[in-house]
């Protein structure tokens, strides 16, 4: 089994077309991506109409880029529009478990370095995940913080249990910060998402696998003694790989997602 991102090509407007190039080319599941920076709230009938579309081609989810909004922020200061980014948040979680899926991906955004504002925003994310944590529960999902900055993320799990929230390595956040494998290999019992994708270490290209730094084999073999129990799911995009031709970049993420999960099994095996 194989997972992409659905805005391989773009994040915007309708996705049938992209949804159906992914199964076509022997995907199996997709990671949802589409409007995962904006303030887009999914009604019933497009969650309706994507559910059956992912039917037909015989695509499930892995999980969902959940958004935290532009002004619709879960960490606001404004408590309206804090209360707004619950609602968006709150709208991906349900679409996430009406998917199928079990994870939905979150960003915690800038921490204001201003003591004062800094301390205001912990007490707006405090509010926001308590409010959310009913929520999650009762859809049974669970959230996945993105790494950023690692240290606020161990704030989080220090806060939360594994049962409400975990880690989603983005291992090209982690190339580009230089710590990443590192700080992915100490959180791994918390590890319940990924992001895999390539870089030069300079700038998120969000390129295939194997097409920059990343070091994959430590990688694999972190992932096989991890808390992650999924399969491999990559969040590359055409926009600086190098391909103008859809099909051509799908079968190159494909070949080299299957080369990926081939490490990991040989690392599981290898004890």
């Amino acid at each position: 089994m194989l997972s992409v991102t659905t805005d391989y090509a773009t994040d915007r407007g309708c996705p049938e077309p992209a949804l159906r190039r992914i199964a076509e080319h022997g995907f199996t599941h997709v990671h949802w991506c589409h409007q995962w920076n904006t303030d887009f709230l999914y009604t019933e009938p497009e969650v309706a109409q994507i559910a059956r579309w992912m039917r037909e081609l015989g695509l499930g989810l892995t999980d969902l880029h959940a958004s935290d909004g532009v002004e619709k922020k879960w960490t606001s200061p404004r408590e309206y529009e804090r209360q707004a980014g619950v609602e968006l948040v709150r709208n991906r979680i349900e679409m996430t478990a009406r998917l199928g899926g079990d994870v939905a991906i979150m960003h915690l955004g800038s921490v204001p370095s201003e003591p004062d504002a800094g301390a205001r925003f912990w007490d707006q994310l405090w509010r926001s995940l308590d409010e959310l944590e009913p929520v999650l529960r009762a859809a049974g999902v669970r959230l996945a913080i993105e790494n950023g900055v690692f240290a606020h993320i161990r704030r989080v799990f220090a806060r939360y249990g594994p049962d409400l929230v975990g880690l989603c390595y983005d291992c090209g956040h982690g190339n580009l910060s230089g710590d990443g494998l590192d700080e992915a290999e100490a959180l791994a019992e918390r590890l319940i998402s990924l992001h895999l994708h390539d870089n030069d270490g300079q700038r998120d290209l969000h390129k295939p696998l194997f097409t920059g730094t990343v070091d994959w084999p430590r990688l694999a073999r972190i992932i096989a003694r991890s808390a992650y129990d999924k399969w491999v799911s990559m969040e590359t995009t055409m926009a600086n790989a190098g391909f103008a031709d859809e099909s051509a970049f799908l079968r190159t993420v494909h070949e080299a997602g299957t080369r990926f999960a081939a490490m990991i099994e040989e690392a599981q095996h290898s004890g």
